[in-house]
C-alpha cells in the first residue's frame, strides 16, 4: 500500500469520476438550448433528467453487488464507455425520444462510476486517511461540474449543439482507455473482489446491508442534504437564475462557478470533521438540512427579483449539501463489513438521486400546470410560477429529515448494545467547554 501508487490509482479514478460529473451536468447548461431543440414543454425537458437519474438510482444496487464481484476497474471503463456513447447519441439526436436514449445512457454509465471509484478508497489507504480522501473525492469530481459550466457552455453556445456533446464523448472514450491501461483494484495480495456468489447469496448480502440501521441513516442523509443541489446544477438553475431572476448568462456562469468553488472549499472540513467527530455525523446532516430549507425560504419569499448577494448565499448553501452529503457513505463504511461495501454504499447513494428525480419531475410537472392555467400569464419560466414549482423542495426536506431522526434512535440503540452511549450534544458541548476552562487554568 505504498503511497505514490496509492495516489495515481485514486488520481485515475477522480479523472473518471471528473468525466462523470462533467456527462451528467450537461444537460443542465443546455436546458434552454434543448427546448427549442426538441421544441418541448417544461415536462418533456425535465423528463430527460428525470429518467437519467431513475437509471442511475435503479442501478445504485446493482452495481453495488456487481462491483464487489468484478472489481472497480472493469465497472469504471464499462460506464465510461456508456457514456461516450450517450453523448454521441445526443449529439445528433433531434427528438425527445431520441436525447432520452443518450441520458438513460449517460445515466447508465454514470451509475457505474463514482460507488466504483469510493470501492477503492479503503483498499488503497489506511483507515484513518479514508474520510478525507473520500471528501477530496467528491471535491475533485466537482470540477466536472465547473467543465460543464465553463468549456460546454462556451462550445455550445460558439459552435452548437452537435460539436458540444461530441467532445463529451471524446472524454468518455479517454477516460475508458486511461482506466485499462492504468487503473488496479487493489494493492498486491489484497482481496478486492468478493468470492463468487449465487443469487441466494447476493440476497442475503443485501438484505443485511439493508437491515444495518447505519445503512439506513447514510441513504436518508444523502436524500435529504444531497438532492436540492442536484436539482439545481442539474436542471432549473440555469432557467430560474436567467428566465425568473434575469440573470444574464456571464452572471450564471459565475454564480455555478462559485456553486463548484464553495464546494471544493468546504469538502476538507467535512473530511476532518467526521474524523475527529463521528458522532456527531447526523447532526451534522441536519444542521445543512436547515440551512437548505432557510436559504430557498429568503429567495422565493423576497418580493421581486432577488438580488445578487441572496442569490449567491443560495448557491454557497446549495454547494454546502454536496461534500455535506458524503456523510452518508462514511455510515455505510462504518456499519459495514468491507465484502459489503459496494452493496450498502450502493443503497445510499440511491437517496439522493431518487430525491432529486423526484424534485426535478415535480417541478417541471408544476410549471406546465401553471402554464396551461394562465397563472404563469404566457411565461413558462416565470419568477412566479418557480415560486410555486421550487417549493417542493420544502416537502422532501422534511420527509428526509423526519427519516433521519427515525433511523438515528435505531442506530443509537443499537451503539448503547454495544456498550456506546452517546451523551446529548449540549451536555458534551457543555463538558469540553469546562475541560477547556480547566486546562488554561492549569496553564496560567
Amino acid at each position: 500500500m505504498t503511497a505514490p501508487r496509492a495516489w495515481l490509482i485514486w488520481t485515475v479514478g477522480i479523472f473518471s469520476y471528473l468525466v462523470a460529473v462533467s456527462q451528467r451536468t450537461s444537460f443542465g447548461v443546455a436546458g434552454i438550448e434543448a427546448t427549442e431543440r426538441f421544441q418541448a414543454s417544461a415536462a418533456a425537458i425535465s423528463s430527460f433528467t428525470v429518467l437519467q437519474l431513475l437509471v442511475y438510482a435503479g442501478l445504485q444496487i446493482p452495481v453495488g453487488i456487481l462491483v464487489d464481484r468484478f472489481g472497480s476497474r472493469a465497472m469504471i471503463a464499462a460506464g465510461a464507455v456508456l457514456m461516450g456513447l450517450g453523448q454521441l447519441q445526443m449529439a445528433f439526436a433531434d427528438t425527445v425520444p431520441a436525447g432520452v436514449l443518450g441520458r438513460v445512457l449517460v445515466g447508465a454509465g454514470d451509475a457505474m462510476t463514482f460507488i466504483s471509484v469510493i470501492r477503492l478508497i479503503p483498499l488503497w489507504f489506511a483507515p484513518a486517511k479514508v474520510p478525507l480522501v473520500t471528501q477530496l473525492t467528491g471535491m475533485s469530481g466537482q470540477l466536472g461540474q465547473l467543465f460543464s459550466v465553463v468549456p460546454f457552455a462556451l462550445v455550445l453556445g460558439a459552435a452548437g449543439w452537435t460539436p458540444a456533446f461530441l467532445m463529451l464523448a471524446g472524454m468518455g472514450g479517454l477516460a475508458a482507455v486511461l482506466v485499462l491501461i492504468l487503473l488496479q483494484d487493489a494493492p498486491p495480495g489484497v482481496q478486492a473482489r468478493a468470492s463468487n456468489q449465487g443469487i441466494r447469496d447476493i440476497g442475503r448480502s443485501l438484505r443485511h446491508a439493508w437491515q444495518q440501521p447505519g445503512t439506513r441513516l447514510g441513504m436518508w442523509s444523502h436524500f435529504t442534504i444531497q438532492f436540492a443541489g442536484t436539482v439545481f446544477a442539474m436542471t432549473w438553475g440555469y432557467p430560474f437564475l436567467i428566465s425568473g431572476q434575469g440573470l444574464d448568462s456571464a452572471t450564471v456562469a459565475g454564480l455555478m462557478s462559485l456553486y463548484v468553488a464553495t464546494a471544493m472549499a468546504v469538502g476538507p472540513f467535512f473530511g476532518r470533521f467526521v474524523s475527529r467527530h463521528p458522532l456527531r455525523r447526523s447532526t451534522m446532516v441536519l444542521l445543512i438540512a436547515g440551512m437548505t430549507a432557510l436559504a430557498w425560504a429568503a429567495v422565493l419569499l423576497y418580493p421581486g427579483r432577488s438580488p445578487l448577494w441572496l442569490l449567491a448565499v443560495l448557491v454557497v448553501v446549495l454547494a454546502v449539501g454536496g461534500p455535506g452529503s458524503m456523510i452518508g457513505f462514511d455510515f455505510a463504511r462504518t456499519f459495514n463489513p468491507a465484502h459489503r461495501m459496494g452493496t450498502a454504499t450502493g443503497i445510499v447513494n440511491v437517496g439522493g438521486f431518487f430525491a432529486a428525480l423526484i424534485a426535478i419531475f415535480l417541478v417541471g410537472t408544476i410549471l406546465d400546470i401553471l402554464y396551461a392555467t394562465g397563472y404563469s400569464q404566457g411565461e413558462l419560466y416565470g419568477l412566479d410560477a418557480f415560486r410555486i414549482a421550487l417549493s417542493v423542495h420544502f416537502l422532501l426536506l422534511a420527509v428526509g429529515s423526519t427519516a433521519i431522526l427515525a433511523a438515528k434512535k435505531k442506530v443509537r440503540h443499537q451503539m448503547a448494545a454495544q456498550g456506546v452511549v452517546v451523551q446529548p450534544l449540549l451536555r458534551t458541548m457543555a463538558e469540553q467547554r469546562r475541560q477547556r476552562r480547566d486546562l488554561r487554568r492549569e496553564n496560567q
